[in-house]
Order: structure tokens, then C-alpha cells, then sequence
């Protein structure tokens, strides 16, 4: 039912429309400019030059890692194998068994390796290499982060040093 008020004016009674939030794109500048030329004080860096990381998904694949290179850690234990595949991109897995804890302590112990190997793997892992990171029972979970950061960097570093 429309209220008196609103009779006379023929507005609905609905609240106001609210106005747009402000936007967070800056304005575009003038559009008839021309592009900038890149010059060689500039160099171009293309975006795939960087290794991708993709994420292991089948059993096969773990194993096949399982089978290679390990290297223990306070938190988890480093497995790692060179593809020889030529694909650039690193491959990293991530495994909580239920000696871990409950469901809630595996997925958080997932979500700390998976962090860790964000920030270390990236920059620091070999191109066509898989990388597995087994949670440890008790250590990964409550090790601090930092920590945990420094031992997956110490274990890349052994797993890729010279076989003697």
C-alpha cells in the first residue's frame, strides 16, 4: 500500500536510490594520445618468462615423485624429481595423511604448505622439476611460519645441490 505522503508526487515509497559507489579505476586519460614507444633503456619482461606453478592432482604423479629426491625438514618432509619433460612450469603436491590430525588440522597444515611454497617455490624452484611437501604430525601446524618459510628454502637447496 503507497503511504498518503506519496500520492500527491507519484514517487514510489521504496528507499532512495542509493548513488554509485565511488569507483577504485582512475579516469582515463586522454585516449587520442599515442602509445609510448619502447625504448632499449626500457626493456620489455614478458609475463610468461616466469615459471608457473601447477598443482599435482593424480596419484601417478605423486608417486613418481615419491620414487625421487626427498630431504626431511622440521615441519615436512621435501620430496622432489626433475621431469626432463621440457615443460617449464613447476608442478607442487601437498599431503596431510590422518596421523596429521582431523580434517581441520590437515586443511590447515595444507594451506601453511601451500602458502610457504608460494612464496619460496616460485622464486626459488628449477623449472620442470615436481615438488611434493608431506605435512609432518604436530610440526607443521604449529612450527612458526617464518620457520617454516626457512626450512623449505634449506631443503631446495639441499635437494638441488650436486649428487655426490
Amino acid at each position: 500500500m503507497t503511504p498518503p505522503e506519496a500520492l500527491g508526487t507519484r514517487q514510489s515509497a521504496e528507499a532512495p536510490i542509493a548513488p554509485p559507489a565511488v569507483s577504485v579505476c582512475p579516469p582515463i586519460a586522454d585516449t587520442q594520445a599515442e602509445p609510448q614507444a619502447v625504448t632499449e633503456s626500457q626493456p620489455m619482461t614478458d609475463a610468461n618468462s616466469a615459471p608457473k606453478m601447477a598443482v599435482m592432482k593424480t596419484r601417478p604423479e605423486f608417486l613418481r615423485t615419491a620414487s625421487a629426491r626427498r630431504q626431511t625438514a622440521p615441519a615436512f618432509l621435501l620430496q622432489a624429481r626433475d621431469r626432463k619433460d621440457g615443460d617449464p612450469k613447476i608442478q607442487v603436491g601437498f599431503t596431510a595423511s590422518k596421523k596429521t590430525g582431523n580434517s581441520v588440522v590437515r586443511s590447515r597444515a595444507k594451506r601453511r604448505l601451500r602458502e610457504a611454497a608460494r612464496a619460496v617455490l616460485l622464486p626459488k624452484g628449477q623449472p620442470g622439476w615436481d615438488y611434493v611437501l608431506v605435512a609432518r604430525p604436530g610440526a607443521t601446524v604449529t612450527r612458526l611460519f617464518t620457520d617454516l618459510l626457512a626450512d623449505l628454502e634449506t631443503a631446495l637447496a639441499k635437494v638441488h645441490e650436486a649428487r655426490k
